[in-house]
């Protein structure tokens, strides 16, 4: 009876050192992912396999000196494979908002038409990848709030909403990335246009 009792006291402190560290960490760890991936889910996700993999290693036998510090590391790692999993968005799938009504464009209904030929096929890559380079050198913050809003149709609200940043700060933030776009893109419009 004594040994089982003991058995039964060992199991239980790794379980309950576990909750402890879930409890004290849990915040920080939310908020620290939180910053970084802006969909909620994948947040929640991110913080779900950081436990899992705490829960495993606790259960291998793995020591780990500074629980905290490896909690952070493994959500690093975790944010890193999900940005890499996931593949950008093409332009040419992308919706734009018509401001006379409302109604969302294709981004492809204001493109040449591939159909058109080969000139329109050519002048049609060009810009998508032009576009795509351009956006993509924007900082992430500005990038992403280009992307919800033009692409996306998102409204400034309903972003400060989901990441808790200020609709002004989410407004500087597309003003600066559309006068970088503006002016990135310049060079290649005054190209075409002279055609």
């Amino acid at each position: 009876m004594k040994g089982a009792a003991s058995l039964e006291r060992m199991t239980l402190e790794p379980d309950q050192r576990i909750s402890e560290v879930v409890k004290r960490e849990q915040s920080r760890l939310r908020n620290f992912i939180r910053r970084r991936v802006p969909d909620p889910r994948d947040a929640e996700d991110i913080l779900q396999d950081v436990f899992y993999e705490l829960v495993e290693a606790n259960r291998l036998l793995m020591p780990i000196e500074h629980v905290t510090g490896w909690l952070f590391r493994v959500a690093r790692n975790r944010i890193t494979d999900l940005f890499r999993k996931k593949r950008p968005e093409s332009f040419s799938d992308s919706a734009v908002a018509n401001e006379e009504d409302d109604e969302l464009l294709q981004l492809e209904d204001l493109l040449p038409s591939p159909d058109a030929g080969p000139e329109a096929l050519y002048v049609r890559n060009v810009l998508l990848d032009e576009l795509e380079l351009a956006v993509d050198e924007l900082p992430q913050e500005q990038r992403e709030v280009f992307v919800a809003h033009e692409l996306e149709g998102r409204s400034f609200k309903e972003m400060a909403a989901e990441t808790g940043v200020s609709v002004n700060t989410l407004l500087s933030r597309k003003r600066y990335a559309v006068l970088h776009l503006r002016e990135r893109l310049q060079s290649i419009y005054d190209e075409f246009t002279k055609a």
